[in-house]
């Protein structure tokens, strides 16, 4: 292995503590100048030792890349579960809701079982059905282009359908979250999509889990200013959930 001054050895530790490292912060923590660091940073990423990114750098890849459903099932259950538990708390009897795609919703779509009376807009073939097992739930489900890989409806005609539509929540899964890039998603279909439903809902809700923090995927869905909450675990840094509060987004953390 190539050597390591104990500056890179120090920066690597702060790595493993934060999972995050910002530039600025290391400047001022080693005394040393932006120029320095930035190439401490650069070093340390063409040994495989790290990752950089905007302002900084991670332990792991900050891009997202397009998983099938089915794997997803797989990835961070537990938090998943219970942030669609506490989605629950800001659905209301009577409500007109959009419940996107993703494992998220679906958990949160079961969840719902004994709830109602509810209106259910969603692009989830996965939710629909789930929903169905509710007598007190009216449910629409968009129509158009199926994209197997997320069991969800895409398109042109699903967008057509969407507009004519107002609600008071959307609660929309992403692939990223980034202070500077917004909510994004893998897919840009789907990021199309997801647009349309933050322009006819009255309030957004995020539901990610930590490891999105700090993340970006192919298509941006929409800066972070149009979040009214973010629902998330408590993997979550401290830095990131004040940043996101400064802007005025509610951060639940469960």
């Amino acid at each position: 292995m190539e050597k390591l001054l104990p500056r890179h050895t120090d920066i690597l530790k702060e790595l493993d503590e934060k999972d995050h490292v910002l530039v600025q912060d290391l400047c001022e923590k080693f005394n040393v100048s932006s120029v320095t660091i930035r190439k401490d940073l650069n070093y340390l990423e063409s040994l495989g030792l790290l990752f950089r990114n905007h302002g900084g750098a991670s332990k792991h890849v900050r891009y997202a890349y397009e998983k099938n459903v089915d794997e997803k099932e797989s990835i961070n259950v537990e938090a998943k579960q219970n942030i669609a538990r506490a989605a629950l708390s800001l659905i209301q009897e009577n409500d007109c809701i959009i419940l996107a795609s993703g494992t998220t919703m679906h958990y949160l779509a079961r969840m719902l079982v004994n709830f109602g009376p509810l209106t259910v807009l969603t692009s989830s073939l996965r939710v629909a059905i789930e929903l169905c097992n509710n007598p007190n739930i009216n449910i629409i489900q968009l129509g158009g282009e199926v994209r197997k890989s997320s069991r969800s409806i895409v398109g042109s005609i699903s967008e057509t359908i969407l507009k004519q539509f107002s609600c008071n929540k959307l609660f929309l899964g992403v692939d990223g979250i980034d202070m500077d890039f917004g909510i994004s998603t893998s897919n840009a279909a789907e990021a199309h999509l997801n647009q349309l439903m933050i322009d006819c809902s009255e309030k957004v809700v995020i539901l990610a889990d930590s490891s999105k923090l700090n993340v970006k995927g192919f298509g941006k869905i929409a800066s972070l200013d149009k979040i009214d909450y973010l629902i998330t675990d408590n993997g979550i840094l401290e830095e990131d959930k004040n940043n996101l509060e400064e802007i005025g987004v509610s951060v639940i953390i469960k």
